[in-house]
């Protein structure tokens, strides 16, 4: 079982003040492992990365925001992540991860403790593809609660999934870009697909991850063409967010404070920003209005 290196200790103050209510819209909390076991049947065992070190790195970026995701590691054991949206009393919602058994009884009260979605995870490393028949049992029941699903894919994933992807009849966000490789270049059919992608207006993106897509190491602005792409393609349903503690890095361990910084060279328009970190998110995840 892989064991993953720890986020770096120390993030570098962002150069760029970020927005008031900017929101974090992908991090994940792990552990403490003694008090939220990992599931026996992780594919990874993540360092501890508790409630309290998330909030000490928002607070240290100036994010007031966050989505927490469920990650495999955890599996089907949402706890920790609802302990952390309890505990920030209004700053954190969080996407789930459930399987067939799941009852009805169970998605209310994931949604009243501030879940507004469900994610799969197609990556082969994590296992690949979920029980298509469940994926599509569980996006039925939860359309009636007004949430998404996250769809976590290998870029080869988004060209073979594409009907399936096609069929959804509620809002889908594709994690991490959808994982291109840089090194593939912009004309890579993943890419294409993705992009043609984003013209249904239930597609959304998260262009974080860019370490992930990086052929190279920090700053990792490789990536920087493929997220101006994705949020000329569709600024009203893009999302950022950090993946603290990124879980899974055989690369260049990202360093957050410079990926605050990296969101400012993707993108220079401050009414642009403003709208990746507040107010789409704002919509997706049903945070309180901002002024």
């Amino acid at each position: 079982m892989k064991s993953c290196l720890p986020p770096d200790p120390n993030p570098v103050r962002p150069a760029h003040a970020l927005p008031a209510l900017a929101c974090d819209a992908h991090c994940h909390v792990f552990g403490l492992a003694e008090r939220f076991p990992y599931a026996e049947d992780r594919s990874y065992t993540p360092p501890d990365a508790p409630f309290e070190s998330l909030v000490a790195l928002h607070d240290h970026l100036g994010v007031k925001r966050g989505v927490i995701v469920q990650a495999s590691c955890h599996g089907t054991d949402n706890t920790a992540m609802l302990d952390a949206i309890a505990r920030g009393n209004g700053r954190y919602r969080g996407v789930a991860i459930v399987d067939a058994a799941v009852t009805d009884d169970t998605l209310k009260v994931l949604n009243d403790a501030g879940v507004r979605g469900v994610r799969f995870n197609f990556v082969a490393h994590l296992g690949g593809a979920p029980d298509l028949d469940v994926f599509d049992r569980v996006l039925r029941r939860i359309e009636a609660l007004g949430w998404h699903v996250v769809l976590h894919l290998d870029a080869q994933d988004i060209v073979k999934y594409a009907d399936l992807i096609g069929r959804i009849r509620v809002p889908f966000v594709i994690d991490h870009m959808g994982r291109v490789r840089a090194e593939a270049g912009l004309d890579q059919e993943p890419f294409r697909q993705l992009l043609e992608l984003m013209r249904n207006p239930l597609a959304w993106v998260k262009v974080c991850g860019s370490e992930r897509v990086s052929a190279g190491k920090r700053p990792f602005d490789d990536a920087i063409p493929f997220a101006r792409a994705l949020v000329h393609a569709a600024p009203d349903r893009v999302l950022w967010g950090t993946d603290w503690p990124h879980p899974n890095i055989s690369k260049d361990m990202p360093n957050d404070g410079e990926l605050v910084d990296l969101l400012f060279r993707i993108c220079e328009d401050p009414a642009l920003i403003r709208k990746i970190l507040v107010e789409n998110p704002e919509r997706l995840y049903d945070f309180a209005p901002s002024k």
